[in-house]
């Protein structure tokens, strides 16, 4: 067997960091590999050359799809025109369901080419039949958490628990995080509170608001309080401009400029210095979860997307820290219930008394394969394996 051809998409920074581990994973234990695909800077880092900007992919929710709906058609297209063309060994696609998974059937319509895809769908949170709907394309999975493979296999896809990335990101030392409050004037006593208003734009611009109104009202009640935002590339600007009539303004870290490498350093470090985190509920929980930094967890929803997601959830949360230990612990202001007031009320208990997720966060940890193999070279392989 020649090279190996690696057709592999990505639609968000979430997908490119699980693309970019996978990609250093397959060039270790398959020099050589040919890429093509589309991806953001960590997957270029590793050899990819984007068709064309991930960022035209990240849209996330039903509502937010639809104005998007004919330029993501002729993406899927042009995209599942590209795989056909270049006759991979494989096909790997990753999260970004609306986009992936079409690319996938379109490819799967015209051709025999392996598909494998990265991150299962949340069957165990809402919509149960798309594992079912996702055999029709999809080859293989890899799985992001360990209670997840049997819901594919139920539907003769293979899947591959491959362990979470978080588990494995090194927590910032003492004095990473002395250096880290000293470079911006925090004294080691102020309670420091990690603002997380979303990566992607609908999510700032309906998040932003309330955060900025409720962290206002509770630095009147603690005014040694700090706050620090830690911001998307490609949401920066947008974050920026929300948070100009904040009452109180956080400290933002725009990563733009520097180098991945030192931006997650950067950010890695931001997230251990803080005491608590006001975050957009997502994967960022379990930043948090490896971090330590105990948080509450929010979200609002655009109304279309919230009433049909009433009508196929089969959860009663949204955070993946209360859904990997099967606890409640972590606090959720969502939908509805996404008010200043609450989010007010649930921040101060959380600040009043924030060891209460300290147990949660380390199980989450211990469950997504803290301790073992790199979750890059884990996906590798079992590509490799089943090719």
């Amino acid at each position: 067997m020649g090279a190996l051809n690696v057709f592999i998409v990505a639609g968000e920074p979430s997908g490119d960091a699980l693309g970019g581990a996978l990609m250093r994973g397959l060039n270790t234990l398959a020099p050589g590999v040919a890429y093509a695909g589309i991806g953001g800077p960590l997957m270029q880092a590793q050899g990819l050359t984007s068709q064309f900007d991930m960022n035209e992919l990240s849209v996330m929710g039903i509502a937010e799809v639809l104005p998007k709906y004919r330029h993501l058609k002729r993406r899927i297209k042009e995209t599942a025109d590209a795989v056909v063309a270049a006759k991979p060994d494989v096909l790997i696609t990753i999260d970004s369901p609306d986009f992936s998974l079409r690319v996938a059937k379109q490819v799967k319509a015209r051709s025999n080419i392996r598909t494998v895809h990265y991150v299962a769908p949340t069957v165990w949170a809402w919509r149960p039949k798309r594992a079912a709907k996702m055999a029709q394309m999809i080859d293989h999975v890899l799985a992001l958490f360990p209670f997840e493979p049997p819901y594919m296999e139920a539907e003769g896809i293979a899947c591959d628990f491959v362990g979470h990335p978080a588990a494995t990101v090194p927590r910032a030392t003492p004095a990473e995080i002395a250096a880290f409050r000293a470079e911006h004037g925090i004294k080691t006593a102020d309670p420091l509170v990690l603002v997380l208003p979303g990566s992607r734009r609908g999510e700032v611009s309906r998040m932003a608001p309330v955060f900025g109104e409720a962290l206002g009202q509770i630095s009147a009640t603690r005014p040694a309080m700090r706050m620090i935002l830690p911001v998307a590339p490609a949401v920066a600007a947008l974050v920026k401009a929300e948070v100009s009539d904040w009452p109180v303004a956080p400290i933002v870290l725009d990563p733009s400029g520097m180098s991945p490498e030192a931006a997650a350093t950067r950010k890695r470090t931001a997230f251990a210095a803080a005491d608590a985190a006001l975050a957009t509920s997502g994967t960022v929980a379990l930043e948090l979860a490896a971090a330590g930094t105990p948080m509450v967890s929010a979200y609002s929803f655009h109304w279309l997307t919230l009433f049909i997601l009433k009508r196929m959830a089969v959860t009663d949360t949204g955070s993946l820290i209360n859904h990997v230990t099967d606890t409640r612990v972590v606090p959720e202001v969502i939908a509805e219930n996404f008010t200043v007031p609450n989010v007010v009320a649930a921040m101060n208990t959380l600040l009043d008394d924030p060891s209460g997720q300290a147990a949660a966060m380390e199980l989450t940890m211990d469950r997504l394969g803290r301790g073992g193999e790199d979750p890059g070279l884990r996906a590798a392989r079992a590509v490799l394996d089943r090719l």
